[in-house]
């Protein structure tokens, strides 16, 4: 099976030298490794979020060149096709290929989070986001009390971009691995 560092090696690769992609899938990767470092995940979630993190924007260059955007729904409906065909001689086994497609799939749909994984790609992805575009930190306060559930996540935002560690309550918010729905994905 390919490593995460492999893995993302082999990202660079397939994103032809274009530095925005290169540094955004980093970023996140980075920003993923960092909240799961705080989550409980096991080493078989931890390496699905972490190829999911590097891979979530594999269908960038596609959508840009077939819708001429970037928007979230056509990410999701090509990338799901792209990144099983991109990770085929990975050696990932059946279920953490699934899941990783899975995720791709749905790295911009923040209403069906089922898993740990999930909330952690989504967390991270807002984060590099979030500081690319120079969000406004009232929006950013706004996403740490809609979007973000992960103690990890919260506090690894407010940390990246700057936001005093008074503007949210972190005790507020429940960790999803003390969850049980979440933890019908441990079987991964």
């Amino acid at each position: 099976m390919k490593t995460a560092k492999e893995i993302a090696r082999d990202m660079a690769f397939y994103s032809k030298g274009n530095l925005h992609n290169i540094d955004h899938f980093l970023r996140v990767w980075g920003y993923a490794q960092d909240i799961a470092d705080g989550e409980h995940l096991s080493k078989r979630e931890r390496y699905v979020l972490e190829v999911a993190a590097i891979t979530h924007d594999i269908a960038c260059p596609l959508c840009r060149e077939k819708y001429g955007n970037t928007s979230g729904k056509n990410q999701e409906k090509e990338g799901a096709v792209l990144v099983r065909e991109f990770l085929k001689d990975a050696d990932i086994p059946a279920a953490q290929l699934e899941r990783i497609v899975f995720l791709v799939g749905h790295h911009h749909s923040f209403d069906a989070v089922d898993g740990t994984d999930y909330q952690i790609l989504l967390e991270a992805d807002y984060i590099a986001n979030a500081l690319e575009n120079h969000t406004p930190h009232s929006a950013i306060r706004q996403a740490l009390k809609t979007i973000f559930r992960t103690k990890s996540g919260i506090r690894e935002a407010q940390i990246m971009l700057h936001l005093p560690t008074s503007s949210v309550d972190v005790t507020s918010h429940t960790s999803l691995s003390d969850d049980s729905i979440y933890n019908s994905r441990r079987n991964i």
